[in-house]
């Protein structure tokens, strides 16, 4: 319903913000992680945010970035992972060590993560790289980026399939690690450059 609200900032609690809009004041839950980055009382602020609907319940969340929102809107898809949930992992992690951890079946970093344990982690990774092989199955087998991608290096191609998981499309995330000069970079490192990439196209 709502892409992004962008206002002034009026207040900022320890998991939500206020923003004014026309007079309209937007009570937004955040993690603090983008809390901390929206800036000062009175700055214009804008948040990407997701509309979240119970039947006792309407609220609004809202997130520094693309990428976060993303990971958001994934972690309420895994049975047994709430909004507050979801919000208060997205305080703890970014979205390319998250990606990342998704990709690489890193159990132990997940469960470092506020109220996941060893069993959730496991959902968490099982249902996103479902999600992730049903999208990888749609391959353009003519294109040539992906495919100098697939047939590359290991980091290019979990950077390529984190960025997969982070909402990207193949074609648009092999675009964007083609752009990047990935010798002796790790696998995250690559991430947040491609990320850098989208970010200012």
């Amino acid at each position: 319903m709502f892409a992004y609200i962008k206002g002034r900032l009026e207040i900022k609690g320890n998991d939500f913000v206020v923003i004014d809009v026309n007079g309209v004041g937007y009570r937004i839950f955040a993690p603090y992680s983008t809390i901390e980055k929206l800036g000062e009382i009175g700055d214009e602020v804008k948040v990407h945010t997701h509309y979240h609907v119970r039947e006792d319940n309407i609220s609004l969340y809202g997130f520094y970035s693309q990428e976060e929102l993303r990971i958001f809107e994934l972690l309420i898809s895994v049975s047994g992972i709430g909004a507050k949930s979801a919000n208060a992992i997205l305080a703890n992690i970014s979205p390319s060590k998250f990606a990342l951890c998704v990709i690489s079946n890193d159990v132990k970093e997940l469960t470092k993560l506020p109220g996941i344990g060893a069993k959730s982690a496991q959902r968490i990774i099982l249902e996103l790289k479902d999600k992730l092989k049903t999208e990888e199955s749609i391959i353009e087998e003519d294109n040539i980026e992906i495919k100098n991608i697939v047939t590359s290096d290991n980091n290019m191609q979990e950077a390529l399939s984190a960025l997969q998981v982070l909402g990207y499309p193949q074609k648009e995330a092999a675009k964007a690690i083609s752009s990047v000069n990935t010798e002796n970079l790790t696998v995250e490192e690559i991430i947040k450059k491609a990320l850098v990439y989208f970010a200012k196209s």
